[in-house]
């Protein structure tokens, strides 16, 4: 025994083979005879059967796909099931594929087109270089350049679906054509606008499909990652900016810096509305260096999305594969551990030679002291106080000597850095300790000067007693 599925498809649609392995059938099996793909079967007098009295017998689909196999590869008689639409279900042609390996027979899948290209075709427009969908895989990533075909918008809701998906890309206003198919299988088209979808009336079958045009880079309200790539491409043109053409990473370096604080201090500021505009700023950034790259043939966007979701796969094994942490600490610890391991990193003095010597000083600092306490190498917050105090007075004892430029600066050095010491000691960051401490003093002295000048007073020396107040009231 042979089996032959050969979709029904639609009349203007159907598949020569698959028209001609109907017509001459010894045992023809249709899905179903209430579709109107079906008519025309009705309408020339060929014999058939259905699988519908299995559709309202069956009680999940396991039994349906089931039930369908057993039917089909029934008996010794070379056997054409004709599906409608673009062929079977995955569920179903494993059903069949494992009763056929049981039976012994045969199977041939004729070619297939689908509910898309009977609409195309009644729409009038082409269907080379169209993405088929199902409106069931959606949201997905859309190519807004390509045309698009949309099938199975079979409810309002699918349609709601489709909407709010489509509207990730494209404008509300944005044209589309809505093809419905009528009770002799012929589609009905109508162009409506993109946010009206979901408003039509008697429109959504199993057989429904949407066709959206697409959309110039200029038409789009909303953009993707491919968006900002395309601009910067453009920008960096034959025609494009001749600033932008210019731009090398040297001369980018410092608006990297510049755009990462302000994306900071808008979340210090807790304004999400500016934090979205300087994500993009940063964002932008990434991809102009990658475009320089991409022109240089180094590297591409998509190099850069690869090696940064690879590190972070690589570095969540909790996540990604078997290993079982019990909490925050040991994720930290495995992965600095990986980091190590995937820098080739054998010793203390390698990791703290990793650490960029760009970072502001005190964060620079602090991570040094981090790297170097690892291996036992460090001081509590007892000993730190003290190395702090004792360069201090050394300092004071120096230039009551009017010792010379160079001794001031190696102990003022060691000043700082025993106090970064403090400050990891206690739990604190010392870069965001300074920089909070600036803040404050900058809040009180313009106090101060707003009382001078209401009172008529000058401003008075600053005292140690003095800035200990000050600092403590602006907080």
């Amino acid at each position: 025994m042979k089996l032959t599925i050969a979709p029904l498809s639609t009349p203007l649609s159907i598949t020569a083979a698959a028209q001609q392995a109907i017509i001459a059938a010894d045992r023809l099996l249709i899905q179903t005879e209430q579709h109107p793909s079906a008519y025309w079967l009705k309408d020339s007098g060929i014999e058939y059967g259905s699988m519908d009295d299995l559709y309202e017998s069956c009680y999940d689909f396991d039994e349906l796909n089931a039930a369908i196999a057993q039917r089909l590869l029934e008996g010794d008689t070379d056997t054409v099931y004709a599906p409608v639409g673009r062929g079977v279900g995955s569920a179903l042609l494993e059903a069949i594929r494992s009763r056929a390996d049981k039976t012994g027979a045969g199977l041939s899948i004729l070619s297939a087109s689908g509910y898309a290209e009977a609409a195309l075709c009644a729409a009038g427009q082409p269907t080379g270089c169209v993405r088929i969908l199902s409106a069931n895989e959606l949201p997905c990533r859309i190519d807004t350049s390509v045309p698009l075909c949309i099938e199975e918008v079979d409810t309002p809701i699918r349609a709601g679906e489709v909407k709010l998906a489509l509207g990730e890309y494209y404008p509300d206003e944005h044209g589309v054509t809505l093809a419905c198919m009528d009770g002799r299988g012929a589609y009905h088209c109508s162009d409506i606008k993109l946010y009206e979808l979901d408003r039509q009336k008697n429109s959504f079958f199993a057989a429904t499909v949407l066709i959206v045009p697409p959309a110039a880079l200029e038409q789009l309200d909303r953009h993707g990652m491919d968006s900002l790539v395309d601009v910067l491409k453009r920008l960096r043109g034959e025609n494009g900016c001749p600033w932008d053409r210019e731009q090398t990473h040297m001369s980018l370096r410092n608006t990297m810096i510049e755009e990462a604080y302000e994306a900071v201090d808008a979340i210090e500021r807790d304004d999400m509305d500016a934090l979205c505009e300087e994500l993009g700023d940063v964002l932008l950034q990434i991809v102009f260096h990658a475009q320089i790259e991409t022109e240089a043939s180094d590297f591409t966007i998509r190099d850069v999305t690869t090696g940064i979701v690879k590190k972070l796969m690589y570095r969540h094994p909790h996540v990604f594969s078997a290993l079982k942490v019990s909490g925050t600490e040991e994720v930290l610890k495995n992965w600095e551990e990986l980091k190590k391991k995937e820098k080739h990193i054998h010793s203390a003095t390698e990791a703290m030679q990793a650490v960029p010597q760009c970072f502001p000083s005190l964060m620079r600092a602090g991570k040094l002291q981090k790297r170097a306490a690892a291996t036992g190498f460090d001081m509590d917050a007892s000993a730190a106080l003290s190395a702090v105090t004792e360069a201090a007075e050394r300092i004071r004892t120096e230039y009551a000597d009017s010792a010379d430029k160079d001794t001031l600066y190696l102990l003022a050095e060691e000043l700082l850095f025993a106090a970064v010491y403090v400050m990891r000691a206690l739990g604190l960051d010392a870069e965001l300790t300074l920089r909070d401490a600036g803040s404050a003093f900058l809040n009180a002295f313009a106090e101060k000067e707003r009382e001078s000048r209401q009172n008529g007073t000058e401003m008075v020396p600053l005292t140690p007693e003095v800035l200990h107040a000050l600092l403590q009231g602006a907080k």
